[in-house]
C-alpha cells in the first residue's frame, strides 16, 4: 500500500474514531457519577431545550445505545470522510444541526431527546441517497452497502407502537434522515460525480451537431419563406414591332 493510499484511508479513520471516543468519553464520565448531563438533552418547543441541538447527540442513557449509536457512526463517518472528503464537513455539520433544529421545532412537546442516532440516519440517508443520483457505480456501491446494513433503520423513523412503548426517538430519526437526504440533493453537484466515458462525449457532440444543424435548417426555411417574387410588366411600345 502506497504512502498516498494510507493517507486516504488514514484521516477518515482518525476522524470517526475520534467522533466515536469523544461520545464514549462523555458517557463514561457520566457513568462514573464525575457529572450529570442529561438535563442538556433536547426538548422540543423549549427554549431551555434549544441547547440540546448541539448536546443530544454526545449524550446516551446507557452502554447499549452507546455501543448500537457508536459502530454505526464509525462506519458511517469513515465511509463519508473517504468517499466524499471535499464535502464531508459541510455535511456533517449541516446534518447535525438541521436534524436537530428541525426535531426542536417539529418534535412533540414535553419529550426529551438524546443520543446520535438521529446523525447516523442523516449519515445513513446522505451516503444512500447520494450514491443513488450521482450514478457513480462505486458509490452506488457503497448506497448498497448501506442499504444492506442498516435497511432496518427504515422502521425507525415510523411511530410504531414498538418505537413509542420502547421510547424510541423514531421522530429524531426521521428529521435525521430528512436531513441527511436533503443534503444529499444540496451536494449532489459537489464531491465525486459519474465518470463520462467518451462514448458518452461523442454522442453528446453528435446531438448537439445535430441540433445546431436542425437550427440552421430552420433559419434557411425561415428566409425562404420570406422571400417574395415581384413580377413587373412593361408595356411594350408599338411603334418597335413596326416594319421598316
Amino acid at each position: 500500500m502506497t504512502d498516498e493510499e494510507i493517507k486516504n484511508w488514514k484521516w477518515p479513520l482518525v476522524i470517526a474514531l475520534s467522533l466515536v471516543l469523544v461520545i464514549v468519553g462523555i458517557h463514561f464520565v457520566e457513568y462514573m457519577d464525575w457529572i450529570y448531563l442529561k438535563h442538556y438533552s433536547m426538548k422540543p418547543k423549549d427554549l431551555k431545550g434549544l441547547k440540546g441541538i448541539f448536546t443530544m447527540p454526545f449524550l446516551h442513557k446507557d452502554w447499549s445505545h452507546v455501543w448500537g449509536n457508536s459502530t454505526a457512526l464509525l462506519v458511517l463517518t469513515f465511509c463519508l470522510f473517504y468517499f466524499y472528503k471535499k464535502i464531508a464537513w459541510q455535511s456533517l455539520l449541516f446534518i447535525y444541526l438541521l436534524g436537530g433544529m428541525w426535531l426542536w421545532i417539529a418534535g412533540q412537546l414535553g419529550s426529551s431527546h438524546i443520543g446520535a442516532s438521529g446523525v447516523v440516519y442523516g449519515l445513513a440517508s446522505f451516503l444512500f441517497v447520494s450514491g443513488i443520483i450521482r450514478k457513480n457505480p462505486r458509490l452506488m456501491g457503497i448506497s448498497m452497502l448501506v442499504a444492506f446494513l442498516y435497511g432496518s433503520f427504515f422502521w425507525g423513523v415510523l411511530p410504531l407502537e414498538g418505537n413509542i412503548e420502547k421510547r424510541i426517538s423514531w421522530d429524531g430519526h426521521l428529521y435525521g434522515a430528512l436531513a441527511g437526504t436533503a443534503m444529499a440533493f444540496f451536494f449532489r453537484k459537489d464531491g465525486p460525480q459519474r465518470k463520462i466515458y467518451q462514448f458518452e462525449i461523442d454522442e453528446m457532440l453528435e446531438e448537439q451537431e445535430l441540433k445546431r444543424m436542425e437550427e440552421l435548417q430552420k433559419i434557411l426555411e425561415e428566409q425562404k419563406s420570406n422571400v417574395k417574387i415581384v413580377y413587373h410588366y412593361r408595356k411594350e411600345d408599338p411603334s418597335k414591332n413596326e416594319l421598316e
